[in-house]
């Protein structure tokens, strides 16, 4: 039953991100690009002032795989960063922290380049 539970968890609070998206693009005039961008400052001002790591820690990757969680990532890993190597952890922590994720982004959409097959969008 735990479990299932996670489940529920995870689909409300991955479910909730995307409903306030969807409400964002449908009720103002942001662009889908500055939405997501506000998704990840989010992220970032929650994960720096620890308010983000209980909601990772009640609904698991409900709330890690949203861009807030990214946001999230970046904020550890410049306080990880600043703590280890000061001042210079500000510039290198968050790329240090979020590369497994950027470097898969990046292969997964070459593969996809490779693999797809481009058609015209005049039609």
């Amino acid at each position: 039953m735990s479990s299932l539970w996670m489940y529920v968890k995870v689909f409300a609070v991955g479910g909730f991100f995307c409903v306030f998206g969807q409400v964002l693009i449908d009720q103002t005039k942001l662009t889908p690009a500055r939405i997501l961008s506000a998704f990840v400052v989010l992220g970032v001002v929650m994960g720096a002032l620890d308010l983000y790591r209980p909601l990772v820690e009640w609904a698991g990757a409900g709330a890690t795989v949203p861009l807030t969680g990214f946001g999230n990532t970046l904020a550890k890993g410049v306080r990880k960063a600043v703590s280890e190597k000061g001042l210079l952890g500000v510039f290198t922590g968050g790329f240090t922290a979020a590369s497994g994720g950027i470097c898969a982004a990046v292969f997964f959409a070459l593969l996809a380049a490779l693999l797809g097959k481009p058609k015209d969008k005049t039609r």
